[in-house]
């Protein structure tokens, strides 16, 4: 098998023309030990290089700038990866703001398309999308099974859903679907949580916070300052179930997940029972975070409090934002990752089953490492394809004056970078793959995805007020890799809620394909798996929302695999 190295946007121009046997396999640097022929990666052999200049993405946040310090402009913006017209490579969509004051200036959100050869354009106009609001999150799906992923994003004063047309153009159909958030809506996540096969739509809101409702805080008496979540009254968030017709109606109430002291700002679907029904992870603001189980009829309970997820170790609500859930153990059960305040620590809220998590952060140099930084996006990944969910922390806080207040902690601050190094320990990587890693932002939300098609797993950082950061992972597809890409057909189209379970002879992993997590982002619906030195997996194996499942032995590794619930399995 032939591993080209890779020198930029010419080289993978000129892998892209060969067979996809050939050029899927990708790239790596030096091994330290081979199984069967095949070389593994060392963690010094990854390397995430800085790419937004030549990629052709010029996006600049802009965050209200009014001058009175309101409080939508320390939030900042959301971004997803998603495949919005089916050529395999993943496209960009990045929130934006508008002015909270008198202003002439009218941003817009940003769609890039990927082109395939290491550069994006920008398509935004062209695609319908070149509207001012106040963005915050993004999520997409398909929620009409027509094979194109719609879009959702929330805005401050109201959300927006687009239609996906198929011809690279998005339709507004918020009004005719039946959608009204117009509250401070932030995170968003699709998911089928009838099992009726279509994607419903949950929505986490904020405060209740509008220009002529902003209050005066300050630190020394006479100075304003950003107000904390505690000065405004929470708000519910929504639940809309789709009716099949194009229009969705607001459950919220009746399914039990409106509760108006809510200040929500991440979200995450899981399973944490493992009772075939997906579950609700709500991250609240200096509130108890909600664990929203389903409960199969159409209903909710929260359960966060028995969990042990509503506070963190000191008994306190914490001022958590972004989170996401995965098996990163192999224990079969997925646990929790939320990013909370500085001076708070992360949470890793490990699933002992039986409905109880314990949090192994403050225990841990995760937690240690983490108690200064204020965590916004956050999500698990396998960055150098050893089998193993490492984490991935976006930091960067609201006050560009904390300094003076606390001088250890910054303003602008590093993301951070965990490897998991197995039995649920995790090391602190940064300084392990390259100096463009780790240069200072004021980050807010993050996602990944494999831009280039080479197998390993990219990152896309928004930074608040300032440009998107694109980080290319270079060397992680030393170690072989597998990409399942699911096709519902009686589950939704996206597949969102099955369960996908990749064994070899020295592991097994699963993933859920799912939407929303991070902080107001979404991460490719491609599913990803290291494999380490393994040349193919033992078995393949899917189980469909609802319980159907699917078994397929002996699948070469280094490519992408189509998997349908009616068709079975395929290549790319």
């Amino acid at each position: 098998m032939i591993r080209a190295a890779r020198t930029g946007a010419a080289s993978l121009a000129l892998a892209l023309a060969l067979p996809a046997s050939v050029w899927l396999t990708g790239c790596g640097g030096a091994p330290d030990e081979s199984h069967n022929g095949v070389a593994t990666t060392r963690a010094e052999d990854v390397v995430f290089r800085d790419v937004t200049a030549e990629s052709g993405i010029d996006f600049v946040h802009f965050n209200g700038r009014s001058g009175k310090k309101y409080l939508p402009e320390t939030l900042g913006p959301g971004l997803a990866f998603l495949d919005y017209d089916n050529d395999s490579y993943p496209d960009l969509y990045i929130a934006n703001g508008r002015p909270l004051g008198e202003s002439s200036e009218k941003p817009t959100p940003r769609l890039y398309h990927n082109k395939g050869d290491g550069t994006f354009e920008d398509k935004t106009a062209e695609a319908g999308l070149a509207t001012t609001m106040f963005g915050l999150g993004v999520a997409f799906g398909d929620i009409d099974n027509d094979g194109f992923d719609d879009l959702y994003v929330t805005a401050l004063g109201g959300d927006r859903l687009y239609r996906n047309l198929g011809d690279g153009r998005f339709a507004d159909v918020t009004a005719a679907a039946g959608i009204a958030n117009a509250n401070f809506g932030t995170s968003a996540a699709f998911l089928d949580f009838d099992h009726d096969g279509l994607l419903d739509l949950f929505v986490d809101n904020y405060v209740q916070w509008s220009p002529e409702a902003d209050l005066f805080c300050t630190m020394d008496g006479e100075t304003k300052t950003y107000c904390t979540p505690e000065s405004y009254q929470g708000t519910a968030s929504k639940l809309y179930r789709n009716k099949g017709d194009g229009t969705f109606e607001d459950v919220s109430e009746a399914a039990g997940i409106a509760d108006p002291t809510s200040k929500a700002l991440g979200v995450a679907v899981l399973d944490f029972d493992g009772d075939g029904w997906e579950d609700l992870f709500q991250a609240n603001d200096t509130e108890p975070n909600k664990l929203y189980r389903n409960k199969g009829d159409g209903t909710f309970e929260d359960v966060g409090l028995s969990a042990g997820v509503a506070f963190g170790e000191d008994g306190r609500a914490r001022g958590a934002m972004g989170v996401d859930a995965a098996d990163f153990d192999g224990s079969g059960r997925p646990h929790l990752l939320v990013g909370n305040f500085s001076n708070e620590m992360v949470n890793l809220y490990h699933n002992e089953g039986g409905g109880l998590f314990v949090d192994s952060a403050p225990r841990s140099e995760l937690g240690q490492s983490s108690l200064l930084t204020l965590t916004f996006g956050a999500f698990f990944f396998d960055y150098n394809l050893d089998g193993r969910q490492d984490i991935f922390c976006a930091n960067g806080h609201l006050d560009p004056t904390i300094e003076a207040v606390q001088p250890k902690v910054k303003f602008a601050q590093s993301p951070q970078l965990y490897r998991n190094l197995g039995e649920g320990r995790f090391s602190l990587a940064n300084d392990e793959v390259g100096e463009d890693f780790s240069k200072p932002l004021v980050a807010r939300g993050a996602a990944y995805a494999d831009i280039d098609g080479d197998g390993d797993l990219d990152i896309a950082i928004a930074v608040n007020d300032g440009p998107l950061k694109l980080l290319r992972n270079d060397g992680g597809n030393a170690n072989s890799y597998l990409r399942v890409r699911l096709v519902g057909d009686g589950a939704n189209r996206d597949g969102f809620g099955a369960k996908v379970s990749v064994k070899t002879s020295s592991k097994s992993q699963t993933r859920v394909a799912k939407s929303g997590s991070s902080y107001c982002s979404q991460s490719e619906n491609v599913l990803t798996f290291g494999l380490g030195p393994e040349l193919s997996a033992d078995e393949v194996q899917v189980v469909w929302p609802g319980g159907a499942s699917q078994s397929f032995q002996g699948v070469q590794a280094n490519r992408e695999i189509v998997i349908r619930q009616t068709g079975g399995l395929g290549g790319t």
